[in-house]
């Protein structure tokens, strides 16, 4: 206890900071706008459906790959493994896309192609551009990198998961033929 009084000792103002629901209130009403919460319910929708894209993706290739192993065809889970980074990398594709038209539906930008510019880079947390946002769209960046990185997130883990499954097989020694 003598800890937290002297740490509030040293900062008289932390006594003064808002509580979370005025907080948030504030920042509501800065944004001035309900939109954030329709862009909100779209984050949660791409990152949902891109969910379920990756689960079947990655169940497909596990699949296919169990498939090809008891037909002893060894080289093609590799290919397997290249498609599915393809159709990963598709779908990351869509929803910088999808971001982009929400983006041009909101007006956020003036223009298409910078609008596609600044959906990609947040979706991907570069953030190299110089944009100039009204003082409502804000937070538009944040919920944009955040969708992107937990879909890309998702993507690591089914590509490391399938990975590992590829080279385990790859290093396994072919089932001797009982036949023989």
């Amino acid at each position: 206890m003598n800890i937290f009084s002297d740490f509030i000792s040293h900062y008289p103002d932390i006594e003064n900071l808002p509580s979370l629901n005025t907080l948030f209130s504030q920042i509501n009403s800065d944004m001035g706008n309900s939109d954030i919460w329709m862009l909100l319910v779209v984050a949660c929708l791409l990152l949902a459906i891109h969910g379920i894209v990756v689960l079947m993706i990655a169940g497909t290739f596990h699949w296919l790959s169990n498939k090809l192993e008891n037909k002893r065809v060894y080289g093609a889970n590799f290919v397997s493994y290249f498609i599915a980074i393809l159709l990963i990398i598709v779908s990351h594709l869509f929803e910088i896309i999808t971001w982009c038209y929400v983006c041009m539906a909101l007006q956020v930008f003036p223009g298409n192609p910078q609008t596609f510019y600044f959906a990609g880079e947040m979706y991907t947390t570069v953030g190299y551009g110089n944009y100039i946002l009204a003082e409502r769209w804000r937070i538009l960046p944040i919920i944009i990198s955040f969708s992107g990185i937990f879909s890309v997130s998702m993507s690591g883990a089914a590509l490391y998961t399938m990975l590992g499954a590829l080279l385990n097989r790859s290093n396994q020694k072919p089932k001797s033929d009982p036949k023989l």
